[in-house]
């Protein structure tokens, strides 16, 4: 459904993608772990439109859809939730959720949008409680089931989720995942770029590893969590050396 193909980005004058190449096909959970600054963010704001390409390809669904604007992406069903939610603070829970649907809105019957606004209900109970509550005086696990309810609002194909569990308290991740989880049974394919590597890494099915602009590893989730280099990684001890260090083949 995504791929990408020796993807080039810079921020500034800053080599921040080092030819990225993956793929995530329809139905798929796949998870993008790695330290701060390695490059994960980049990877999703650059298939979103939000950082142009210098060079590589990207293709959804079928499309080349390399360096197309963020509303196009957005109209053809690739839909961002980004790191810190970026909600609008002075606004309602119900307005930022109809804004999801902004795009759509001309075009979709009043009906469907409604029956839209009432899935993400659904799935958030607590959204439709404060639905008039501004988005500002929400907790942090609130607004990120707000920001992911407005994602749903534009009847998205696939999600790209940044850092989801970003200042949340474990049992509001863990509750967080499972919407995620659930969305892409529902039919909803997703690409998770997330810190947590043990959270990500327990619902998709397939992660790709990065360090300093690259793919340093990809598996199965199911084998890269056993994986020790994975596993000290994550404790913050010695990545790079690890990652530098010759393997016999």
């Amino acid at each position: 459904m995504l791929k990408l193909q020796s993807v080039v980005a810079y921020y500034g004058r800053i080599l921040a993608l080092k030819g990225v190449s993956l793929h995530v096909d329809r139905d798929e959970i796949v998870a993008i772990v790695g330290p701060n600054g390695a490059g994960k963010t980049t990877v999703l704001n650059t298939i979103s439109g939000i950082v142009p390409p210098r060079s590589g390809k990207i293709i959804f669904d079928g499309k080349d859809i390399t360096g197309y604007p963020t509303e196009a992406l957005v109209e053809m069903g690739l839909v961002q939730v980004p790191e810190g939610r970026q909600l609008f603070a002075e606004m309602t829970v119900y307005e930022n959720l109809m804004l999801g649907a902004y795009r759509r809105s001309r075009a979709a019957k009043k009906s469907e949008v409604a029956a839209d606004l009432e899935r993400v209900y659904s799935i958030f109970p607590i959204l439709k409680e404060r639905r008039t509550q501004l988005a500002g005086t929400l907790s942090g696990g609130e607004q990120q089931m707000l920001a992911i309810g407005r994602a749903l609002m534009s009847k998205p194909k696939m999600l790209l989720l940044d850092e989801p569990s970003m200042g949340l308290a474990p049992l509001v991740t863990k509750s967080i995942f499972k919407v995620i989880a659930d969305l892409r049974k529902e039919g909803t394919t997703v690409l998770l770029v997330e810190q947590n590597a043990k959270a990500a890494l327990a619902i998709a099915k397939r992660a790709y590893v990065m360090e300093t602009g690259r793919i340093v590893m990809e598996g199965l989730a199911s084998e890269l969590v056993r994986n020790p280099e994975i596993q000290r990684a994550y404790l913050g001890m010695g990545y790079r050396q690890i990652m530098e260090q010759p393997r016999n083949v």
